[in-house]
């Protein structure tokens, strides 16, 4: 028999509206909602929601998991609980590890990893080299996420230089390319500079200055020409600048898009004046750039021309993290307070809830044509995520979830909580304890 919940007296946010309604859940599905659904035996599990807001779970469509390989600073078990405890309930994860995921036999043991270990719904990118085209046209796109190029510098051999491999990959599939975008010419020019200068001690708020706006444009808007010319499906992640937001447009629905942009929670909230006092622990690449870059990412965020939110969730140890500046990796931890971070843009009035929903929920189901999630909606999972507005509590080491053991967030008070994470139609976090219960499952798309 299918185990039936019925949540009531909810404020649920969805498709661009709040109402209150009850939500019944059969099995892993939404069977209905309504303004008030009675429980039609003694075996359905009733679940007072009185007060809180109901959300579809957050699609992460761009993380770093780190395994395998680098498992001394995440790995998908870890990390997929903090995501849970976030309220994000599926995740993309990059092709980035050691071995890098660059042939579908690497592809196959990660989601093999994933099966077993995942807290959260899962799937992967497969990542593109210069010399792996083969194995690209091999893939089953209604079994995995999209690729991921590396336009900027990156590991080993995954940075993708060869304009007649990058033509050729573009011509050659219709899954969505996902690219990082920095010129590497550029950047090491800059870095040159610097380091000639300061040697590698370089102070670490001339990370914006190294990885500039003019590698990020330089690289973007060489990608995007590109996409135009070969009809390729582009996906340009992490934006970083202003002049990179002119590059897209809101004049079509997100479905009817050809070229689309992604903005990630750090380059929402810091600054380059925060270098000062989080120096190497916000040093991402691309860097966190001006205040005037961050209001301009907010203003295409708001009007449409950027159509996703994501994380870029990336740890690394707080060993590595304070090494001197040519030494110490970019990238930090971000999905357990990306959610909290959002909605506290909201109570700051910068954004609204169905915004915050569009962007994290909807839109990701949208761009890589994920089955049956990312709304409140019925026939679709049951990712629910509740939350309470005015519950508020502060980042500390205690209780951050992430392997690393450390936030940019830490010492921040968010004034909203995840209280509830519903997984397949199981509840499998409550209160900030994880249930003993497997929900998880492997993502699919409809292509």
């Amino acid at each position: 028999m299918k185990k039936t919940t019925l949540i009531k007296h909810a404020k649920i946010v969805n498709e661009g509206t709040i109402f209150s309604g009850d939500i019944l859940i059969e099995g892993e599905y939404i069977k209905e909602i309504g303004a008030s659904i009675s429980a039609k035996s003694a075996d359905v599990h009733v679940f007072d929601a009185e007060g809180k807001y109901v959300l579809p779970g957050a699609i992460d469509d761009q993380v770093h998991f780190r395994e395998p390989g680098l498992t001394d600073k995440a790995n998908i078990a870890t990390e997929s609980k903090a995501a849970i405890a976030g309220g994000i309930t599926s995740f993309i994860e990059m092709p980035n590890t050691n071995p890098q995921t660059t042939t579908i036999e690497k592809l196959e043991e990660k989601f093999e990893i994933a099966s077993r270990t995942s807290s959260a719904n899962y799937s992967f990118m497969f990542g593109g080299t210069n010399d792996n085209l083969e194995e690209i046209l091999k893939l089953d796109e209604n079994q995995v996420a999209g690729l991921k190029l590396f336009l900027g510098s990156s590991t080993g051999n995954m940075l993708v230089d060869d304009p007649k491999v990058l033509e050729k990959i573009f011509e050659n599939t219709n899954m969505v390319i996902s690219v990082h975008c920095e010129d590497e010419g550029t950047i090491k020019k800059n870095f040159k500079t610097y380091h000639d200068e300061y040697g590698d001690d370089i102070p670490v708020k001339f990370h914006p200055k190294i990885r500039s706006e003019e590698a990020c444009y330089l690289s973007s808007s060489r990608a995007i020409e590109l996409a135009k010319k070969t009809g390729a499906r582009l996906h340009v992640f992490h934006l970083s600048t202003g002049k990179e937001t002119d590059l897209f447009t809101n004049k079509i629905p997100l479905k009817d898009k050809k070229i689309t942009a992604e903005v990630c929670i750090h380059h929402l909230w810091f600054s380059e004046e925060d270098y000062d006092e989080k120096g190497t622990l916000i040093k991402w690449n691309p860097a966190v750039k001006t205040k005037t870059d961050r209001e301009q990412l907010w203003e295409a965020l708001l009007d449409d021309r950027i159509d996703v939110i994501a994380t870029d969730h990336a740890p690394h140890t707080i060993k590595e993290k304070q090494n001197v500046y040519t030494s110490a990796p970019s990238g930090g931890p971000l999905v357990q307070h990306a959610l909290p971070a959002m909605l506290e843009m909201y109570h700051k009035g910068k954004i609204s809830l169905e915004k915050i929903v569009e962007k994290m929920c909807h839109n990701p189901a949208i761009l890589f044509d994920v089955a049956r999630r990312g709304y409140v909606k019925e026939g679709y999972f049951a990712d629910l995520v509740l939350v309470d507005l005015n519950n508020p509590w502060t980042v500390k080491k205690d209780n951050i979830l992430y392997k690393c053991g450390w936030s940019p967030f830490e010492g921040a008070t968010f004034k909203s909580r995840i209280t509830d994470t519903f997984l397949n139609g199981t509840l499998v976090y409550k209160n900030g304890k994880f249930k003993d219960v497997k929900a998880a499952k492997r993502l699919t798309f409809n292509r």
